[in-house]
């Protein structure tokens, strides 16, 4: 079942009970509140209801609020340039492009920019990991708390990257929240895409509208572009010796 974690809180907020799925009970007691139960079958909900056998409380006992790191900037060797540059956007938070013909680890310099950031907090966490229950069935409470990396291909859609639908569902920037957007081929990603990156960038939020009403997902994330310096790959001039890589903090 999906969204039971945004349910759960929403639960906690109005001090009513939620009965989730047994396979969802752990989501569930992520929140802290150990006043939510779990069921096997509706079965269980209806004798329950009507007082005819108990139901298990969720419990914390699983809950493992740990900071997995898989990727460490010290497996790069050399780069000084593109890590100082790491360095410094993770410090203000700033967001980053990288310049570069192919095979000068652009995106594996991208992909430990997450190695530099704080553990998220508890709040930052449950954010988070609420999103993520909104497209997917399970979080993985072995790294709950690890700052999500997101880099998605270069056709996706509008709607793949900000969140659409018929039922507003959230997109990459939103699954990004508190974490890093890696938007790699950077000038291959139609235009509008990217346009549409501006009012989130800013907002820190965004705002899908539909007949039926408006739906907001939170999209503060930290953006890491990479690009070609040419269509080829290399500047023409200087195509039988690559230019090593070069780096902007923007």
């Amino acid at each position: 079942m999906k969204g039971v974690l945004p349910a759960a809180l929403a639960a906690n907020k109005a001090q009513r009970c939620l009965l989730v799925p047994e396979d969802n009970g752990d989501q569930a007691a992520l929140v802290g509140k150990e006043n939510h139960k779990s069921a096997s079958s509706l079965l269980d909900v209806c004798s329950y209801l009507m007082g005819q056998q108990t139901l298990s409380l969720v419990t914390s006992e699983a809950r493992a609020p740990s900071c997995a790191k898989t990727r460490d900037l010290q497996d790069i060797i050399g780069q000084q340039q593109g890590k100082r540059a790491l360095e410094i956007a993770a410090a203000g938070n700033h967001n980053l492009l990288f310049l570069g013909p192919p095979g000068t680890g652009k995106t594996m310099l991208a992909s430990r920019l997450c190695d530099l950031l704080p553990e998220m907090s508890e709040e930052e966490a449950m954010e988070t990991a609420s999103v993520a229950s909104l497209t997917q069935q399970e979080i993985n409470e072995s790294n709950w708390k690890t700052r999500p990396f997101r880099a998605p291909h270069h056709s996706s859609s509008m709607a793949a990257l900000v969140g659409g639908g018929s039922i507003p569902r959230p997109g990459e920037i939103s699954l990004a929240h508190n974490g890093l957007l890696f938007l790699d081929e950077m000038p291959e990603f139609e235009r509008k895409v990217l346009d549409s990156l501006r009012e989130p960038l800013e907002s820190g939020e965004i705002i899908i509208s539909r007949a039926q009403g408006k739906t907001r997902f939170p999209a503060r994330f930290q953006l890491v572009g990479a690009l070609n310096p040419s269509p080829t790959g290399y500047y023409e001039a200087i195509k039988p010796e690559p230019i090593p890589s070069s780096f902007f903090v923007i």
